[in-house]
């Protein structure tokens, strides 16, 4: 009996299925007259919703065949179906934890199926898709919820901003980020990170659902879909994160590194390909597992080689709102949690800061004690600890703050108790700490570092010359008369002194090359064909004084107006004509060549502009750069050289200071060039290539080279090359012990005689 009704369960569901199926093609094209049948499947969804609610696991099959047919045929009764949206959200997000994974799916498929229908908006479905990210375990889920929200954000930007929609997505994830900030910091440092797991579900939902705002809105900024300071002020809000994994996350966006924290990339990024060919020899050898390893070791080669240099993410860094309380906070933060945290996570933290000190120009005073403790030369990632020093120095930081931090510097990394890398480095990181701000350094110190440049070793000179260098230009006053130099010595001549501390420079006065400029211009003139009269004729009718217009034209655009009182103010230009004709007297007393540098007079060369523009003086700096470059080809000397390398050191510069994302320095230049670097893995795999080439797949040539006939090596070759316990019972070496006095001395003579020999 049981089984028979289990039999007509079956078939009526089987005839269920058939008569939904070409119902919805029906319906589509008649809404009208199937308008009964969709009213009565309606009612059957209802009354099977209202058993599903009590029961997830019964009638979960027909539950979902109705959602796929209300799903594709709601756009053809809307008033009915207005409703149907809502009941799919709220189940999804109230039940989630008891539904099946395929009714999870199905009712996440048909949700986006009615956002790509028009029945609900963009905002309604992500306000369901948001919340079932951090809860979900399924990956492809995630995956097809996370792909689902990019796209559709990307989609609604793609032909102009839909400030709606990214204003109500981006407090919906910064309300993800903030509402886990009141939980406790409890670091990762030793025995502490197994607590940094959340005690509670509740806290473990928070942490999630932070760590994916953060990643969502990366992946937004990534694609170019939003770049506003809104989406930036999420991922700052996330460095304050209680949790480390969401600060890290947030941090390296900063950064701009590749290290990812995305659960869905974990193990795409960290391939280990050891660990792989480990786990290959002690499983079973099959073909598949073959392959596979080979896929695998391809898309990770693949990915090594794709992998570009890491860059700061400068234009996140320049929308940060109030970035002086971002770093204060930043400082605290760090000095607060110091024992919790560890030190990789404590130099990220420091990295940001120094970023955000030199590209605002920050005065956080209390990094700079704080970072003195770790200005040891056996201190762990010290090269990195240099330079985040060397980056958060900048113009505008007080001299009294850095000059504890260069002493210290100098009593730690140089003298002659170390190695000359840190010698070279301490070096290396004083010149960076000094050239953003020169007035740190003392006198006497400097005279003692600049005196490494006759050490022995090539990287402590190389940095004891760089840091004498840096001084020549920007304070030679600091040094000695016989270390300044012939350029240092020549300013000195004419006056010229380094700008105090807060002061800028002024307006540029005899410009050097000027004359380049203008031989340049006129080079263009005469190319297009315009002479000097044709320039005097294009100034013509600018000059005030100008006699080509006559009284009559005056008169005639010139109109008297009567006066209504007889208190009308008269204005007296006697003061203005005197002033103006003493000011012409002075400028025809000047000299020529001096109203050209000063780009005071027009008449006496009308082939250089009145003013210089920017673009001038970048044609300028380029024709200097030519001009160097031809002398050096021509003459080949030393003072032509030194000329050409300052103008490139020079403009080097400048293009640092047109994209201030180039003055962040790396650990190479704290090292400075060592003497042999470490061959990394490609390398290594170069050297051996090359190594191989023209060579037989297997044997040598010894013996073989330079011969008509190739053979082997001969016995006495061989016998040089034997190890000493292989022939020390040979009798050779045994007669060799046995032998007499005068035995050695006859051998002792007849070797003397053969060289003299030999010798004559």
């Amino acid at each position: 009996m049981i089984r028979a009704w289990r039999t007509w369960q079956v078939v009526e569901h089987v005839a269920k299925c058939r008569r939904v199926a070409p119902l919805q093609n029906l319906i589509k094209r008649d809404p009208v007259s199937y308008k009964e049948e969709f009213l009565q499947q309606w009612n059957h969804y209802n009354s099977i919703r209202q058993i599903f609610k009590t029961n997830a696991n019964e009638q979960a099959q027909h539950y979902k065949e109705l959602v796929n047919f209300i799903s594709q045929v709601s756009t053809c009764y809307p008033r009915e179906t207005a409703e149907f949206p809502s009941q799919l959200s709220s189940l999804l997000l109230q039940s989630y934890g008891v539904l099946s994974p395929d009714t999870r799916k199905t009712l996440v498929q048909n949700l986006v199926m009615l956002r790509n229908k028009d029945v609900i908006s963009s905002i309604e479905l992500l306000k369901s898709l948001f919340p079932l990210l951090p809860r979900t375990s399924s990956s492809s889920l995630r995956s097809y919820i996370r792909k689902t929200i990019l796209s559709d954000i990307k989609v609604a930007n793609l032909r102009s901003q839909n400030h709606k929609l990214n204003r109500a997505v981006q407090a919906m994830l910064f309300g993800m980020v903030e509402r886990g900030m009141s939980a406790e910091v409890i670091g990762d440092k030793g025995k502490l990170r197994a607590m940094n797991t959340p005690t509670n579900d509740q806290d473990n939902h928070h942490v999630d659902e932070a760590m994916w705002a953060v990643i969502l809105t990366k992946e937004l900024w990534k694609k170019g879909v939003w770049t506003d300071a809104k989406s930036v002020s999420i991922i700052a809000q996330g460095c304050f994160h209680p949790i480390t994994k969401v600060q890290s996350a947030s941090l390296y966006f900063f950064l701009g590194s590749e290290e990812s924290e995305d659960p869905e990339d974990e193990d795409d990024d960290n391939v280990n390909v050891k660990a792989l060919h480990h786990r290959r020899e002690i499983n079973k050898k099959t073909r598949s597992g073959d392959n596979k390893l080979r896929k695998q070791l391809k898309t990770a080669k693949k990915k090594l080689h794709n992998k570009g240099p890491t860059l700061a993410n400068f234009s996140a860094i320049q929308l940060l709102h109030d970035p002086q309380t971002f770093g204060e906070k930043l400082y605290d933060m760090l000095n607060t949690y110091d024992k919790r945290f560890s030190l990789d996570h404590k130099i990220l933290i420091m990295q940001l800061l120094s970023r955000v000190m030199g590209s605002h120009k920050l005065c956080v005073l209390g990094f700079y004690t704080y970072i003195m403790k770790y200005l040891v030369y056996r201190q762990l990632r010290v090269p990195s600890i240099l330079v985040t020093l060397a980056q958060s120095v900048h113009d505008l930081t007080p001299p009294d703050a850095i000059t504890p931090v260069i002493r210290k510097l100098a009593h730690e990394f140089v003298h002659p108790g170390v190695a000359s890398e840190v010698i070279a480095a301490g070096l290396n990181a004083i010149r960076e700490v000094s050239r953003r701000q020169p007035w740190a350094m003392e006198e006497d110190l400097l005279s003692d570092l600049i005196e490494y440049r006759k050490s022995k070793d090539k990287t402590v000179t190389a940095a004891a010359r760089g840091l004498l260098r840096l001084y020549r230009e920007v304070n030679p006053n600091m040094l000695k008369r016989r270390e300044r130099g012939k350029e240092a010595a020549l300013g000195f001549a004419t006056g010229s002194a380094p700008l105090p501390y807060g002061h800028s420079a002024e307006a540029a006065v005899n410009i050097e090359g000027l004359s380049l400029l203008e031989d340049h211009l006129q080079k263009l003139r005469e190319e297009e064909g315009v002479n000097e009269e044709d320039d005097e004729s294009m100034w013509r009718g600018w000059d005030v004084d100008s006699d080509d217009s006559s009284d009559s034209s005056d008169e005639e655009e010139w109109m008297n107006v009567g006066s209504d009182s007889d208190n009308d103010l008269v204005i007296d230009d006697s003061d203005d004509e005197n002033d103006q004709k003493n000011d012409t007297t002075e400028q025809a007393e000047v000299p020529k060549e001096h109203s050209v540098s000063t780009l005071a007079t027009t008449k006496a060369r009308p082939f250089l502009p009145s003013i210089l523009t920017p673009a001038d003086f970048a044609l300028l700096n380029d024709l200097r750069l030519q001009a160097a470059a031809k002398a050096v080809e021509t003459t080949g000397g030393s003072k032509a050289k030194r000329k050409l390398a300052e103008l490139e050191a020079a403009a080097k510069s400048r293009s640092a200071d047109q994209n201030p994302q180039d003055e962040f320095i790396s650990e190479n230049d704290i090292l400075g060039p060592r003497k042999k670097v470490k061959a990394d893995y490609a390398e290594r795999v170069a050297s051996i290539q090359k190594g191989r080439e023209g060579r037989d797949k297997f044997g040598s040539h010894k013996g073989k080279q330079n011969k008509a006939m190739p053979s082997s090596s001969t016995n006495r070759e061989k016998a040089r090359n034997k190890p000493i316990m292989m022939v020390l019972s040979s009798g050779t070496v045994r007669s060799k012990k046995k032998a007499s006095l005068r035995e050695k001395q006859r051998k002792l003579r007849a070797h003397i005689t053969r060289s003299k020999k030999v010798r004559h």
